[in-house]
């Protein structure tokens, strides 16, 4: 396989200069951050949901929709997958329950 989570995040960014009568994508960047917000909630609770019923198909089919959701909003706030892979990067490099621990101790 080689389509990757870039090329859906490059796709979602080019999309922003789509028209809305053409691109769902371009719909959601326009309606903004509350409609965004609230249909990447529904994707993850439907996630949630697919996953705890053992719906293999489903699992697949949400989790796809969950990721697409989440990069939009990441373009909406002019946030990059890399930004996010560069904190998830950071945070590997120790281990989870340390990571965990040290972002406790700042809240």
């Amino acid at each position: 396989m080689s389509f990757t989570l870039d090329d859906l995040a490059a796709l979602v960014k080019a999309r922003r200069n789509d028209s809305a009568s053409t691109s769902y994508t371009k719909t959601l960047l326009d309606a903004g951050m509350p409609r965004i917000a609230k249909k990447f909630g529904e994707e993850a609770v439907e996630t949630v949901i697919a996953a705890i019923e053992g719906d293999r198909s489903a699992l697949i089919n949400e989790a796809a929709d969950t990721f697409y959701h989440l990069l939009v909003m990441l373009e909406a706030r002019d946030i990059s997958l890399e930004d996010v892979l560069r904190e998830l990067e950071r945070r590997t490099k120790q281990s989870g329950l340390a990571e965990k621990a040290a972002r406790g101790a700042k809240e």
